[in-house]
């Protein structure tokens, strides 16, 4: 079957960018979900797959099926086949008929089970077929206590959506957003899907910049609670909260090193924006450079050793790369007079950035091996890149239309959706890395 084999490069970017889709677009409809979801393009083949029902799943808190099925489906990659009518459904490989749901031009199938353990938890398995050739391509079993059933749902979703299309799915992530609702100010924490947001901050003073830590246990954010900007990193286990950077001035844009032991912040402390490097825990702040110009929007590269950052040092704000131990920048935007903003991709060949022309915000990437340089947005006020875990999807802040919404966009800008909160402004979105747990 041609959708076990690793797909070509185009279907690759349909995929991943499907893969933030699928759980958003459950947003729209679930009652605990924050933001709600409007699909502007969206496109590309579908793989016909069919969930049988779990077997005792009626008798669970919480059915995984519908969820599995509405995962994969608002994906965009897959079509489900109604299994409404049919009889004798298989719960087990020996009761799978082949032959039938291949007449039923189906290309996978997935059957399962849930079973109540005597200590209250369940035992949840599945079975993913490959209908054409007749073989189980994946079998997984899970025990998990009743909360954790949706999670597993999740679980299943990644599972089935990297064998079938041939990439890691970002189902289990989570992403963090500042919401503004009133006068008040929250940073929000939700998964992938828009389920469980939680404030991880409430404050009446602005939040702004909230970056994830590489292993998904802390963010480091702006915060002007103290009526200054200072640099805090969270932990969103412990709810522990640390300054690591107060100096005088401001104190804005952290980005966390790739081991997670430093920030790239940018300080004011010596009369204008510089980056300067501090120690994750606080501590002294190292000048990366010398300059005259404004220096800010620093972002590691994923090997560690360099930084991009915008400068105005040209004139007008552009990217730029230099070596984490400091030295002369090398410039990499050269197109239009205002790019800011850089965010690297996980694999760090593309950084995406905000691109202003004609007035427009929009976010954009440029592909560091090549130069060249792609529009991805229309703007007019696009900002806040932030890649997905896969690198194929950027989520943004789109700030059109007088409420405060994420759009979100494909890495090629083939496939475009924006998500917005019913009870204020959503902005400056940060996806977590893959394993990324925070206050579950």
């Amino acid at each position: 079957m041609a959708t076990t084999q690793r797909m070509p490069d185009q279907s690759k970017k349909l995929c991943n960018f499907a893969t933030l889709t699928f759980g958003l677009l459950l947003a729209a409809s679930a009652a605990r979900a924050q933001l709600t979801i409007n699909v502007e393009t969206s496109s590309g083949r579908q793989v016909p797959i069919a969930i049988a029902p779990f077997a005792l799943e009626a008798n669970a808190p919480q059915n995984i099926t519908p969820l599995i099925a509405s995962n994969l489906a608002n994906s965009g990659m897959f079509r489900i086949v109604n299994t409404a009518g049919i009889s004798n459904l298989p719960t087990e490989p020996s009761e799978v008929n082949f032959v039938d749901w291949s007449s039923r031009s189906t290309e996978a199938l997935v059957i399962g089970a849930i079973k109540p353990l005597a200590d209250g938890r369940f035992e949840v398995n599945f079975r993913l077929f490959d209908v054409a050739k007749q073989n189980q391509l994946a079998t997984t079993s899970y025990t998990v206590s009743a909360s954790q059933l949706r999670a597993t749902a999740h679980k299943i979703s990644d599972e089935i959506y990297e064998k079938l299309i041939g990439e890691k799915g970002v189902f289990s992530t989570r992403i963090a957003y500042v919401l503004k609702r009133g006068p008040r100010f929250e940073l929000q924490v939700a998964d992938a899907d828009g389920f469980n947001p939680q404030a991880v901050l409430s404050s009446l003073e602005p939040i702004g910049a909230p970056k994830w830590s590489p292993d998904g246990n802390k963010i480091a954010y702006v915060s002007f609670e103290s009526r200054k900007s200072t640099v805090i990193v969270q932990d969103l286990v412990t709810g522990q909260r640390k300054v690591v950077a107060s100096f005088r001035g401001d104190n804005t844009a952290p980005s966390w090193s790739p081991d997670g032991s430093r920030l790239a912040v940018s300080l004011s402390k010596d009369d204008i924006s510089q980056i300067y490097i501090v120690p994750a825990n606080g501590g002294d702040a190292t000048r990366l450079m010398q300059s005259n110009a404004i220096d800010s929007g620093a972002t590691f590269t994923p090997d560690g050793k360099d930084i991009i950052f915008f400068s105005d040092r040209s004139g007008g704000p552009q990217l730029y790369r230099v070596p984490v131990t400091g030295g002369e920048p090398k410039r990499l935007t050269f197109e239009g007079t205002y790019n800011t903003t850089p965010r690297l991709s996980p694999d760090g060949k593309l950084v995406a950035f905000v691109n202003r022309e004609g007035g427009k915000l929009r976010i954009a990437t440029l592909e560091l091996a090549t130069g060249q340089r792609t529009i991805l947005t229309e703007g007019p006020l696009d900002d806040s890149p932030s890649f997905s875990p896969n690198g194929r999807t950027i989520l943004y802040e789109d700030k059109s239309g007088g409420r405060g919404k994420l759009g979100a966009v494909s890495a090629d800008g083939r496939f475009k959706l924006k998500l917005s909160s019913q009870i204020g402004d959503v902005r400056e979105p940060a996806w977590g890395p893959f394993g990324s747990s925070g206050a579950r």
